[in-house]
């Protein structure tokens, strides 16, 4: 066969050439599952972000689906400060006041007014008076928060008497730190949110403009260290979930660290030896987090820290292109993350739901 004519039916054979988007293979393996749709424990989930305004049937809605997951209260990150707050948790506690704990959030605003530190200090005062139940930092706080001199980092002594009204108080506080380190590097074959990268292009950060992820990183290291009367609940696994050996010796070091799972579980659904060995020496100081609201999302988490099972896809293919091994964790283990933490965290909470 003449060269060219084979090179023609090979191309009429073969299949166009794919991107890596478009690539999404069918597993052919054949292996025991479980569908988990309920958690096995009742369940707190410490990062959630909902409309403190939503309409009272939107919020019966929203428990109704809580109820079919087992979840019993949903810890509302998203409260905002000041008469926004005042509103927001009036409005979700009339009707289901038991089923959310609303954390609330730092005034960032006009940072260079002289009187900025107290005015945020009397804010926060006021707004634990009205049911703040604990404080909520963005990602934003220390990356784009900026006065006139530039970037603010966390450690800006502007916010500490806001920070030690919240020690006052007692109050835990969940924190967003950067994101994950990727976006900061090449954006190349060798990055491991090349894809993610690829479809939202806005993530990709700037070090020079955001700061570096290592500086952002260790200047919130620096900040627990300084509240050590402060527990912390680093969200996100403090990225860290694909370097668990580091996150346990920051663990060792700062005994008022936490760690919430949120939006992070495919990292322990990669590694599930070396997850349930860490999940089982630090159940003190996890907690089970969501972040986005999804009630078709939540079977993945319960699959991979209840059930045993092996290479199932995670639901968002631009966080993990992997597949999911389950941890199977003791029960006890996954009582501490499920809801014993969260309890002792934010003691406001209601216990009544929760097994003794």
């Amino acid at each position: 066969m003449r060269p060219f004519l084979l090179l023609s039916l090979l191309t009429t054979l073969l299949p166009a050439q794919l991107s890596v988007q478009e690539y999404t293979p069918k597993s052919t393996l054949v292996v025991p599952e479980h569908s988990i749709t309920r958690a096995k424990f009742p369940l707190i989930d410490i990062h959630g972000h909902q409309d403190t305004m939503m309409a009272a049937d939107k919020l019966d809605a929203l428990v109704k689906d809580m109820d079919g997951l087992n979840l019993q209260v949903m810890v509302n990150l998203s409260g905002g400060f000041g008469r926004k707050f005042r509103a927001g948790i009036r409005n979700m506690k009339a009707r289901h006041g038991q089923r959310f704990a609303v954390f609330c959030n730092l005034d960032l605003t006009n940072l260079e007014d002289p009187g900025y530190a107290a005015r945020a200090a009397k804010t926060l005062e006021e707004d634990i008076q009205a049911g703040c139940e604990g404080m909520k930092f963005f990602k934003q706080f220390g990356m784009n928060t900026r006065d006139g001199k530039g970037r603010v980092a966390v450690t800006d002594m502007r916010f500490d008497p806001s920070f030690r009204v919240i020690a006052k108080h007692k109050l835990a506080v969940l924190i967003h730190t950067a994101d994950p380190k990727p976006f900061w590097d090449p954006v190349d074959k060798f990055n491991e949110k090349y894809q993610e990268l690829m479809e939202i292009p806005g993530r990709r950060k700037d070090a020079a403009k955001d700061g570096s992820w290592e500086e952002l990183m260790q200047e919130s290291y620096t900040l627990f260290k300084r509240h050590r009367d402060i527990n912390f609940i680093h969200a996100h696994l403090g990225w860290l979930g694909g370097d668990l050996g580091k996150l346990g010796r920051l663990f060792d070091e700062m005994p008022n660290l936490h760690c919430d799972i949120a939006a992070v579980i495919y990292e322990f659904g990669r590694q599930p030896k070396f997850a349930r060995q860490f999940a089982t020496k630090y159940q003190d100081r996890l907690l089970m987090g969501k972040d986005t609201w999804n009630v078709r999302e939540f079977d993945t988490y319960f699959r991979v820290l209840e059930s045993g099972d092996e290479y199932f896809e995670y639901y968002r293919k631009r966080h993990a292109f992997w597949r999911m091994y389950g941890l199977e964790l003791p029960d006890e283990v996954l009582k501490k993350i499920y809801y014993q933490n969260a309890l002792r965290l934010v003691p406001t909470i209601d216990r009544k739901s929760f097994a003794k």
